[in-house]
């Protein structure tokens, strides 16, 4: 395969400890501010929640909307914004596109009922950023999902028949190749689906202002304090052990509330409930109006290819076009290290996804590189819920997409710790965690020969050729034994 890579691109680097540009620039408009305390010592509080991303934070707001006598702390092992809340790649959607496989876990009037609520989230989350002066660069124009070769074609429209045949074809259409490059002039884009309730934002100005409106109602947040991923019961409570730089140290809650992503896979209840992967991606410079209008892409629609190592991408506010691709490796047992961070290969695979699908910008700059860990569940979707006989909550599998479905998550753990029993809570997605996945190392091992698999079929499919049988047989796999991940034969 001929090589699309620049020399300029050959250099980007990912990682070297450095912050992802969206939480550098985040920082910078609040005037590079230092952390907020650490845990000092031993505390006692009604709710402690684990982890300060968007999970955390809509959970911790929630909880001092409908209890403002609550004492509620948050203990985030970095700063706010410091996780995949800080990094990813600025998606809020919906799960309209997700309905032919909720429709075959739960049924159709139970898909649609989540798929709604998933949508409720997607212009929550605009109205709120609007009502809190919190400038996160939202952006409701709409999702894009598009083959890239005839092999793909049908994949975006299986749940576009599941949406008509239910009644509601309008929250995800049909698109002609013509109707695409309308939107947005590839020449490796094919037909697609368009889901209306989509949107973007600038991901670490929403986690940071989500800290800056928790802080003023109350929520106590402490930075620089890990949690070690194990809870002890302290009467009908629980026990935690922080650490910070003030040193170890137990805090007392009624409810814990874990929000912790991929590193929540680290914890015993949730150890087998997902699989850490890496997703990385590449900014470009700033295109002039010019190359935008030659692109055709004017409306803000955010987009993402048809392929089981999708790649997604939308432009920025400034006129950059980011783009990832969730074709990164996967971690071992829950370790969270630099496989999600510094991989080189990984992020030159997105910088090849923007120099394939974009062949006109040849001349644009690739200025930015970095990864996160993703958490991918078995069936690629997130479950709500509590551990059975205990206060302690958690939300996990979001599969790399959670910006809209945290809002939904902080809503139903919020209700989950305050014991209710509304309609929120009894959902599709909230109950135990997904089918589990094998046990290590096998799950480890299994998934990096099958992400080779899938690599390999995916690029005979790209160059037009059909995988053979048994390639096409192995990467489905997954889908044999149970899972909805990965490719169908």
């Amino acid at each position: 395969m001929t090589e699309v890579l620049t020399g300029a691109d050959l250099e980007l680097r990912p990682g070297r400890g450095e912050r992802s540009p969206w939480l550098r620039e985040a920082l910078a408009a609040e005037g590079d501010p230092p952390p907020l305390a650490p845990s000092p010592g031993p505390f006692q509080v009604d709710v402690a929640i684990v982890g300060g991303g968007y999970t955390g934070l809509w959970s911790a707001l929630e909880l001092r909307r409908r209890a403002p006598e609550l004492q509620v702390a948050i203990l985030e092992q970095d700063i706010c914004g410091g996780g995949s809340s800080g990094r990813n790649g600025g998606f809020v959607n919906a799960w309209w596109d997700e309905l032919d496989t909720l429709v075959e876990l739960y049924g159709e009037a139970r898909a649609v009922e989540a798929a709604r609520e998933a949508s409720r989230s997607v212009h929550a989350i605009g109205a709120w950023c609007e009502a809190h002066g919190v400038d996160a660069h939202f952006r409701h124009a709409g999702m894009l999902a598009v083959s890239t070769t005839p092999l793909h074609d049908d994949r975006p429209l299986g749940s576009v028949r599941v949406a008509q045949r239910l009644g509601v074809g309008e929250e995800l259409v049909a698109l002609t190749p013509e109707a695409v490059a309308l939107r947005c002039r590839s020449p490796e884009f094919r037909g697609g689906a368009l889901m209306r309730d989509g949107a973007t934002v600038q991901p670490a100005l929403l986690a940071r202002g989500l800290r800056r409106v928790a802080l003023e109602h109350g929520v106590v947040i402490h930075e620089g304090t890990r949690v070690e991923p194990r809870v002890r019961r302290d009467g009908d409570g629980l026990r935690l052990t922080a650490i910070s730089e003030h040193g170890q140290h137990e805090v007392r809650a009624r409810q814990v509330v874990l929000a912790t992503n991929a590193w929540g896979i680290g914890w015993a209840p949730l150890k087998r409930a997902a699989l850490a992967w890496g997703s990385y991606m590449v900014r470009s410079e700033p295109l002039s109006d010019v190359q935008l209008a030659e692109l055709g892409w004017t409306g803000g629609e955010s987009i993402y290819t048809a392929r089981f190592n999708v790649e997604y991408v939308h432009v920025t506010r400034d006129r950059r076009i980011a783009i990832g691709s969730g074709g990164g490796l996967p971690g071992y047992n829950g370790r969270i290290g630099s496989v999600f961070t510094d991989d080189i290969g990984s992020a030159r695979r997105a910088a090849r996804a923007f120099r394939t699908l974009f062949p006109q910008l040849r001349e644009v700059r690739l200025t930015d590189a970095w990864g996160g860990p993703i958490d991918v569940s078995g069936d690629h979707l997130p479950r709500f819920g509590s551990v059975p006989g205990m206060p302690l909550h958690y939300a996990i599998g979001f599969s790399g997409n959670g910006v809209g479905p945290s809002h939904l998550a902080g809503r139903v753990l919020a209700a989950l710790a305050l014991g209710s029993d509304e309609p929120l809570t009894r959902l599709a997605l909230v109950s135990r965690p997904p089918r589990r996945l094998p046990p290590e190392p096998f799950r480890y091992i299994g998934a990096r020969i099958l992400r080779a698999a899938i690599v390999r079929r995916e690029g005979d499919e790209m160059a037009g050729r059909r995988p053979p049988w048994w390639l096409r047989q192995f990467t489905a796999l997954p889908r044999r034994l149970g899972y909805h991940l990965g490719p169908s034969p």
